[in-house]
């Protein structure tokens, strides 16, 4: 019904008048997997109407009759960072006349009850976790930076996370080695194994149960929306950095020293120490040079 709405209005025009029914469409399509739920980014939830009009911890975020409101601006790009946060491709002309028009026409409330998004059941401990479930983690707390739309300009080491693709693409180098946590950057920063923690701007970090979450994913293969494991990144660079904890093995993460690695120093258990390597096609790591930090 929802999505009947949405595409009703967009093909009556900017001129036509509209209600929250269709506004509401659009927001479901492409806010709310940010703004739901008790993490919505400043607090702003815009998975009903009521949400919608108690704004953020900023204050309103729309005001009847006000083509300036803030939530106009950041949809238009006239204020950073531009939203949708995980844009381009962002909100098209139609679609942002579509709520232009519902906040010049007063806001009117529309025939359908506001109902809070379905939220998707979170995972237990022990059950198969998919990208859906950790997506809006990285959506909520990590693409402010790690997009195109970066608030940094360009998101930092070309690592981008608002997609499954980019997620396994990493960036100057590997982010999620599946199977592997202790070996993924992305585990590691965010649980502050690797430096700076993640995300930048906190404290506070993700809870200890997206941290869970995330680990679970990478743990069972990273598996997309189906359940089908990511394949192995054979040939991907991996730098890691931590304390040494065995003879070949740094914070847990294990990799393989051979004839061919390069050893600099006598490193000794409990030291920093630093590893680059590379993967290969069993998914283990072998370690081209290996030396303290």
């Amino acid at each position: 019904m929802r999505a009947a709405a949405l595409a009703a209005a967009v093909m009556a025009g900017p001129g036509a008048a509209q209600d929250f029914d269709a506004v509401g469409a659009l927001f479901a399509e492409r806010c709310v997997i940010c703004h739901s739920g008790e993490d919505a980014p400043l607090g702003l939830r815009l998975d009903t109407l009521d949400g919608v009009l108690a704004g953020s911890e900023n204050g309103p975020v729309v005001r009847a009759g006000d083509a300036a409101s803030p939530l106009l601006q950041r949809l238009r790009g006239e204020a950073e960072p531009q939203m949708p946060l995980d844009g381009p491709p962002f909100l098209d002309p139609e679609q942002i006349a579509l709520v232009e028009g519902w906040v010049m026409a007063g806001m009117p409330a529309g025939s359908l009850a506001p109902a809070p998004a379905a939220e998707r059941r979170r995972p237990a401990p022990g059950e198969p976790v998919l990208w859906p479930d950790v997506q809006p983690i990285l959506l909520k707390a990590c693409i402010k930076c790690h997009s195109d739309n970066s608030k940094l300009g360009a998101p930092p080491e070309g690592l981008r996370l608002d997609s499954l693709a980019h997620v396994l693409a990493g960036g100057d180098r590997l982010a999620v080695l599946p199977g592997n946590p202790e070996m993924s950057e992305l585990w590691r920063r965010i649980t502050g194994l690797a430096t700076p923690r993640m995300p930048f701007d906190g404290p506070p970090w993700l809870p200890e149960d997206d941290i869970r979450l995330i680990r679970d994913w990478i743990a069972q293969g990273a598996p997309d929306d189906a359940g089908r494991p990511a394949p192995i990144p054979e040939g991907a660079r991996i730098r890691l950095r931590g304390v040494l904890t065995g003879a070949a093995e740094i914070d847990g993460a294990a990799f393989v020293i051979d004839g061919g690695t390069r050893v600099d120093d006598r490193t000794r258990i409990g030291d920093q120490a630093e590893m680059r390597g590379v993967v290969q096609a069993d998914g283990t790591v072998r370690a081209e040079r290996f030396r303290d930090r």
